[in-house]
């Protein structure tokens, strides 16, 4: 039997970013990738780097606003992350932090923004409140429908197909050993460690990193643990290139939608449209089959998009897309040890292409005995009474 001091599950960003960290700090890693690097929503997302808290956790009411601010420390992390992840790598990764807006047309949304901005800063994010006037002198692009902005001046985008492949190169520049095409079909706790196996082999471990995107549910389920992480399709949109005219990141407070121009020039259109996932001949949902389009997501991007910044109109759309991410039963991420079982950590439940190469430092600097109170406010130690039945 192979062994290793940690076993890493998901080819993502934050498992290959978390194997590059281990093993730059002398651990022996080992990542073990169903697919191939990347194939997942790491690679599929459209690379927000969103600092502000996103509108899903604003419909649903004060109390989840409140929550989501928490998380607003690790944007704070995350801004200096992101701002020198090229430097370490030493790959140009396309991350482009010229600043964010997140737009409203009426009077409510006007409102709404206010006491979100009132939130960010409290907890000291950089967040200005600004008229439309103000926010068409920032972005001369947005429409005259826009009666005022939240400005975040360290928000941006990156390129999420350049990403997680650097990370995995350094992976292994350090030492990590990555196995591609390798399913894992049961993960055991025995003295002292787990021991993971699937077909044709098995691998001896210290520690148990599970970061599989929507397949961290399922994967924990074979550790005998309930992880509360809900699958979702998600629609993108890309429209053929054109000049710079969009070079910070755009978002609704109330509507769904998030764009960006690449350094390419496609401008991308998404916000959290649905797409319809696949159904298993067995019943639930088929998460290796791609998710339907929905026409009316399609229709209902693009007439938001085009609301915002008008000159979309005069462009053709290239392509759509769907992918699958997941979200936990609060929207927030599961980030960290779970206290039932000790040694088996998690790392999924959205932000995890902003917030990821943060989750990863701070994962393993834990992994390695540095505290982590950061991870805290995500933790699955919310979850527990969920496994109090579990043996």
């Amino acid at each position: 039997m192979d062994r290793a001091d940690v076993a890493i599950i998901g080819g993502g960003l934050i498992g290959c970013a978390t194997a590059w960290r281990l093993a730059l700090a002398g651990a022996s890693v080992v990542l073990l990738e169903g697919g191939d690097v990347n194939a997942g929503a790491s690679g599929q997302n459209a690379g927000s780097l969103h600092f502000q808290i996103e509108r899903r956790f604003l419909e649903n009411g004060d109390a989840l606003a409140d929550q989501a601010a928490r998380i607003v420390a690790l944007s704070r992390l995350a801004v200096d992350d992101w701002r020198g992840i090229e430097a370490a790598l030493g790959v140009d990764l396309h991350v482009a932090m010229h600043g964010g807006l997140m737009v409203a047309e009426t009077a409510e949304q006007a409102a709404l923004l206010e006491r979100k901005g009132a939130r960010e800063r409290s907890e000291g994010l950089a967040v200005e409140t600004i008229d439309g006037d103000a926010a068409r002198r920032v972005a001369p692009y947005l429409s005259p429908s826009i009666v005022a902005a939240n400005l975040s001046r360290d928000e941006g985008h990156a390129d999420p197909k350049a990403l997680t492949p650097a990370l995995a190169a350094a992976a292994r520049a350090a030492g990590a050993t990555l196995r591609m095409r390798t399913s894992v079909e049961t993960i055991e706790r025995r003295s002292g460690g787990f021991r993971l196996a699937g077909a044709g082999w098995s691998l001896a471990a210290d520690r148990v990193l599970v970061a599989a995107g929507a397949w961290t549910a399922p994967l924990c389920a074979r550790a005998n643990l309930h992880m509360p992480l809900y699958p979702v399709a998600l629609l993108m949109n890309a429209t053929v290139r054109t000049a710079p005219i969009v070079p910070q990141l755009v978002q609704h407070v109330g509507r769904r939608l998030s764009l960006k121009q690449t350094y390419a020039g496609n401008l991308l259109i998404g916000g959290g449209w649905p797409s319809r996932l696949a159904q298993a001949p067995n019943g639930g949902f088929d998460l290796s089959a791609k998710p339907a389009l929905i026409p009316e997501s399609l229709t209902g991007n693009l007439a938001a998009a085009v609301d915002v910044v008008p000159a979309i109109a005069r462009l053709d759309l290239l392509r759509s897309w769907t992918g699958v991410t997941a979200i936990s039963a609060d929207q927030l991420p599961i980030v960290g040890e779970v206290q039932r079982m000790p040694g088996l950590w998690v790392a999924a439940g959205g932000s995890a292409f902003t917030l990821g190469l943060t989750f990863a430092r701070l994962l393993a600097g834990a992994m390695g005995g540095a505290p982590a109170s950061e991870l805290d406010i995500v933790s699955p130690a919310r979850f527990e009474h969920l496994n109090g039945f579990m043996g």
